[in-house]
């Protein structure tokens, strides 16, 4: 049952549910109430054991216009959003100084706690997802969270969805760009037994020329328990189709005569993406102190991607037909003992296999590229397996009623083979045993104080189908990059019905390598140091007025590295931009009439590893929105997106060495836009 609140205030999920309510040692800030209920929820929550942790809750989520679900967390504090507005590939979501290119993937991400990234950690499944599915996205921040391996280097972002409850609610919405969407979501749970339905389409022009996009997304859940609710047995399945077309990258005197221009070139470029997936889920309470949860999942992706980068004629670089196809097989199983007050052990296994596939073609000088010529060369038609093996084991020790202890271990294990093109066979770095061992430490001066501290290590190994990631004749070895994280903090209640909190942190890494594994590049950024300040707060000024507003400082640097010769020590790891902010309000005149307001801005950022070509990418925006509530059950809500109409752009570099033209190239985000949706709830 749906959590309500006269003002939709931004801590209401704190003094209406369970879920975030305010106990000794929880570090956690949460943004919105949620749906989830207490009671199916596990007990040993992410909140109850981890020190840097935000939550999101529906409030904030279903009322929001969205090309792709990623764009959800450009409200939570301290997300970078890479908006490459490129077709089916978009953009996605980033902390902790990790950047969106595609080369340094350090972001783990999780659907209903099941692993979703592909195989080069790019974060495509959130696809999926609908807002009106959501119930809550929960982010975890730094390294001390030893329930995932793989891509979980500076953080995780896990997007829960609506579970159980009995509702039908229904969106419709019509916007700029000739943008039409239908979301309608069902749940019914009547006994033991809870089904959960999810269909949604979008279908939009897009801001600029060539840029149609058509998706849709079906998604059902059915989940059956005992009447002692020790035993719970479930089936999550989703299916997703998107054609879209791909505007292509400008350069800076394309940008200057039109931002809304598709260059001739990119006449042909568009993508077609299908993902599926297929997971069983069996919660059984063994004893009254012993649960274990299991998960068993498989994942598709499959994405056959037409794009012309650039005009540059004496190569056949720009022009490419990438395949992707992708399978993820994999299972989670976790045990978790409270053996008294005072210690909780919990602890778990994971396995993951994938099979994959790529081919990338490469095609002669046209404008537009012609596609369907014969390819001019065939750059790669690889298949390649990644086996990964996890356990961890944490002990969640309540040493005083003030101070919370958790040490925590985690080791994972890799192997894999890759056949290549002409045959060429090879198998994976053998990276051993990767040891992570991890510490959070909370400390509560006061009900309203809480301090804590956080240290831990997490990994990067290479991905992709070809070396370096798979031992071909002459290749050298790698280590595993190693990061070792920090954190200090400090979660208080300046005054009543607010939360803050001041984090300080860093994380330094060994050996890292900025990896594409879309074009076989990669920049050896040797030891890197990260490093930031984060500061949050959310207030309910009064029962009708609620605030927001984060401001993070990050820096991402080199510490020792050469590239081309030259050397990389003192350089801003690129795509990094120095802060990143949000601000925003609420306020309910009365029953049937809210406003809201909010802003965010990041800083420009270097778009080279030699930091030699410029700074680019910095914006700050404003987006406005009017809730009207006909009735109980009916609502309307009009979005004013980028109100001042600011122009901004996403940035990167077209390397001469890999085929390109050697200068910037942009991807101009949307000028002012609205978009008027009916809402539904019966």
């Amino acid at each position: 049952m749906k959590t309500t609140s006269a003002s939709l205030a931004v801590l209401s999920a704190l003094a209406s549910t369970d879920l975030h309510a305010a106990r000794p040692n929880d570090a956690s800030v949460s943004l919105g109430a949620v749906y989830v209920t207490p009671e199916k929820r596990n007990a040993l929550g992410t909140e109850r054991i981890l020190t840097s942790v935000d939550v999101m809750g529906s409030e904030r989520i279903e009322q929001q216009n969205v090309s792709n679900s990623w764009e959800l967390l450009g409200q939570m504090p301290g997300i970078q959003l890479t908006e490459t507005r490129m077709g089916a590939e978009s953009g996605k979501a980033t902390l902790r100084a990790f950047n969106g290119e595609g080369y340094i993937n350090g972001i783990k991400v999780l659907i209903d706690g099941i692993p979703s990234n592909v195989n080069s950690g790019n974060q495509r499944f959130i696809d999926m997802l609908f807002p009106l599915d959501i119930d809550y996205i929960e982010v975890v921040r730094g390294t001390n969270d030893p329930r995932y391996g793989l891509h979980n280097i500076g953080g995780n972002i896990n997007f829960a969805t609506r579970q159980g409850g009995n509702y039908t609610d229904g969106r419709v919405t019509y916007g700029s760009f000739d943008t039409r969407e239908v979301q309608l979501a069902l749940g019914r749970e009547e006994g033991n037994f809870a089904q959960n339905y999810i269909l949604a389409k979008q279908d939009s022009e897009g801001f600029r020329d060539h840029s149609r996009s058509n998706k849709y997304s079906l998604g059902g859940k059915w989940f059956l328990s005992d009447d002692a609710q020790a035993f719970r047995l479930g089936l999550v399945a989703r299916l997703y189709h998107h054609q879209a077309e791909e505007p292509g990258f400008l350069t800076a005197s394309q940008l200057a005569a039109s931002r809304t221009q598709s260059a001739e070139k990119n006449g042909n470029d568009d993508s077609d993406r299908d993902m599926k997936h297929l997971s069983l889920h069996a919660d059984i309470r063994l004893a009254d102190a012993l649960e274990l949860s299991n998960k068993l999942y498989y994942n598709s992706y499959d994405d056959d991607r037409r794009v012309t980068f650039s005009d540059y004629q004496p190569g056949n670089a720009p022009r490419q037909r990438r395949l992707w196809n992708e399978r993820q097989t994999g299972v989670l199983s976790n045990l978790t003992w409270r053996a008294n007050d005072l210690l909780t052990l919990d602890g778990g296994i994971n396995h993951e296999q994938q099979n994959n596939e790529y081919q990338r073609y490469r095609f002669t000088h046209g404008v537009p590229t012609n596609f369907d010529a014969t390819p001019a060369r065939v750059q790669n038609d690889e298949r390649y397996t990644l086996y990964n093996s996890g356990a961890y084991v944490q002990a969640i020790i309540q040493a005083s009623e003030k101070l919370q202890i958790i040490p925590a271990y985690r080791v994972d294990r890799f192997s894999g083979n890759s056949e290549m093109l002409g045959g060429v066979k090879a198998e994976l770095q053998d990276y051993g045993w990767i040891r992570q061992p991890k510490l959070s430490v909370v400390y509560s001066l006061s009900e309203d104080i809480n301090l804590y501290t956080n240290w831990g290590r997490t990994f990067q190994i290479l991905t992709g189908s070809t070396n370096p990631a798979y031992l071909t004749a002459g290749q050298p070895r790698y280590s595993p990059s190693i990061n070792t994280g920090k954190e200090i903090g400090i979660k208080f209640k300046p005054f009543a019905d607010s939360e803050a909190r001041i984090a300080v942190w860093q994380q330094d890494a060994t050996d890292e390598v900025a990896n594409m594994p879309a074009t076989g590049t990669n920049v050896g950024l040797g030891e890197t140091r990260r490093r930031g300040v984060d500061l949050q707060i959310n207030a309910s000024l009064t029962d009708r007025w609620s605030v927001w507003a984060s401001h993070s400082y990050q820096e991402a640097k080199v510490i020792s590295a050469y590239s081309g010769g030259e050397s990389l020590a003192g350089k801003e790891v690129f795509s990094t931009p120095r802060y990143i902010s949000n601000l925003g309000t609420d306020y309910q005149f009365d029953h049937a009439w809210r406003i809201g307001l909010q802003a965010r801005a990041q800083g420009d950022y270097y778009i080279d590893e030699h930091n030699a070509q410029g700074k680019y990418g910095g914006f700050a925006v404003l987006d406005a929105s009017i809730h009207y509530q006909l009735d109980d059950s009916t609502s309307l809500d009009l979005q004013l997106k980028n109100l001042t109409d600011r122009e901004y752009e996403y940035v990167w570099f077209d390397n001469f060495f890999w085929g390109g033209d050697d200068q910037a190239m942009f991807s101009p985000a949307p000028g002012r836009s609205a978009y008027l949706s009916m809402n539904i709830k019966l």
